[in-house]
């Protein structure tokens, strides 16, 4: 009896415990993102109309702030409820999008895509004759399209077709999107590849991607102020933020039309990214998802292409970070005079999301400000175990050392390894393009690989006459091998 009575006062203080740190989690102040951020200062500094902010936190959002304007016009503020004009993060959604119908058995993203569509069919090419595209390859950009992004229309313009835009009947290509190698053997971000996507699935189910959006995403998960629906269509936003120019003046009607929405025409606000966000990542942990399945996640997250895929690739995200430790969802938008980015954390439910209108050399150091913050306050954390990490011989680390192109994510550049303290680090413009060094260790695990702290892939280095030829970057069953140009000591 005594034993009974003692368990049970000992799982009361448990629970009254877990209760308390729960509330004072709840209770935690973050305004010490305001305090740090100074957002008005990087505002005006950078000539920047407006910014909205949020932060989330174990899936939930724990921080919400909105800076400037909608316009320099009107000088009405930007609220939480205020869409900006998002970019490519509209790929995002469209894969997502495709992989919930397929679940649904509407589509089969393994059936070759050219079979769905009706308005147009894909240019014959040497590179597909034995190697149709599927659906998937365009997702992940795997399929060899041309037609990376788009120009922006406005109220006025002649506003073009899907079709149109895949001839190339548009500003910025004179002619017919085609194919620059074999589907599935290679990676080459494709606008346009997403833009045969969204005409498959028009043709397909008879409904504009906007309204297959707003059925099976945007309406189950909340997202009130996000659509596909266009300036010029009825249904539009009233509540938006307009794009600015470097001047910081609104680029004509404010208002950008795009007709290629499939690729980069949704509209949406950081709350309603976050939304989407720890949707994704409760379906990871298969905990509390409503919309997305865990085995729909899973395939999205899957990544997909790692040689020329800046890092990594799955299907509509970007898999190229590990901020912290964290393997990271991220997707970035850029339409002309406005634009922003999504991270979310693969496990435990962090993340941020920010949309800013202006023009890149107006938002980019106001975001790369933001980030850097963010991801040292918030202090998200993963420690590599210990008993995972050995020492690196003083041989290898001499051959190791020197500067390189860059091999880690094949966007040009330089990518070098120097020595300090008998330990070895790397420099790299992309990877540190966030953080606040660029000067992250290089780690030699017991299993003979390398990891960098700030890079999902793991890397296993290989020699020629003693010195470094090539890399082969790792990432769960995927691997790649990237020859390695050495630039000097």
């Amino acid at each position: 009896m005594k034993s009974t009575i003692f368990l049970l006062f000992f799982a009361i203080i448990i629970s009254n415990a877990q209760t308390s740190n729960k509330t004072l989690s709840q209770k935690r102040d973050y305004s010490f993102l305001t305090d740090s951020l100074k957002m008005d200062q990087q505002l005006e500094k950078y000539k920047l109309a407006g910014f909205s902010l949020v932060v989330f936190e174990n899936y939930q959002i724990v921080y919400s702030n909105q800076f400037g304007v909608k316009s320099v016009d009107s000088k009405e503020k930007i609220n939480e409820n205020t869409a900006f004009s998002t970019g490519s993060i509209s790929k995002s959604v469209t894969a997502l999008l495709c992989h919930i119908l397929d679940e649904k058995g509407l589509i089969n993203l393994n059936d070759p895509i050219d079979k769905y569509l009706k308005r147009w069919h894909l240019p014959k090419s040497k590179f597909t004759e034995n190697n149709s595209p599927t659906w998937k390859q365009f997702l992940n950009h795997t399929a060899g399209t041309s037609q990376g992004g788009f120009a922006d229309h406005y109220q006025g313009d002649t506003i073009p077709t899907i079709k149109q835009s895949l001839l190339g009947q548009i500003p910025r290509y004179d002619k017919e999107i085609e194919f620059l190698f074999t589907p599935g053997t290679g990676w080459s971000y494709s606008g346009g590849g997403y833009v045969i996507v969204q005409m498959a699935l028009e043709d397909t189910l008879n409904k504009s991607i906007a309204a297959l959006a707003q059925e099976y995403i945007f309406s189950p998960l909340g997202m009130k102020n996000t659509t596909m629906i266009q300036p010029n269509e009825k249904g539009f936003l009233t509540n938006v933020a307009l794009a600015h120019d470097k001047e910081e003046k609104v680029i004509r009607t404010g208002l950008p039309i795009t007709p290629q929405v499939g690729a980069s025409g949704m509209w949406s606000t950081p709350t309603d990214l976050a939304k989407l966000s720890f949707e994704m990542q409760n379906a990871l942990r298969n905990k509390n998802n409503k919309v997305i399945s865990h085995s729909v996640a899973e395939k999205i997250a899957e990544v997909a292409a790692l040689k020329n895929a800046v890092g990594g690739w799955s299907s509509g995200w970007q898999r190229s970070f590990s901020y912290n430790n964290y393997d990271w969802l991220s997707c970035n938008g850029s339409n002309t005079g406005v634009g922003g980015s999504v991270f979310a954390t693969m496990t435990d439910g962090n993340g941020f999301a920010f949309l800013a209108n202006g023009e890149k050399q107006n938002r980019i150091p106001v975001i790369k400000h933001t980030q850097m913050k963010i991801l040292k306050l918030m202090n998200w954390n993963k420690k590599v175990a210990i008993d995972e990490v050995q020492d690196i011989p003083l041989a290898l680390r001499e051959k190791l050392i020197g500067t390189y192109d860059d091999f880690l994510y094949g966007m040009g550049g330089e990518t070098k390894i120097t020595e300090k303290n008998n330990r070895l680090y790397i420099e790299s413009v992309m990877l540190g393009h966030f953080m606040e060094s660029n000067d992250i260790e290089l780690i030699y695990l017991k299993n003979g690989l390398f990891k960098i702290a700030d890079y999902p892939n793991l890397l296993k280095f290989d020699y020629s006459d003693g010195k470094l030829s090539s890399v082969i970057l790792t990432r769960g069953n995927l691997n790649a091998k990237v020859q390695i140009v050495a630039k000097g000591k």
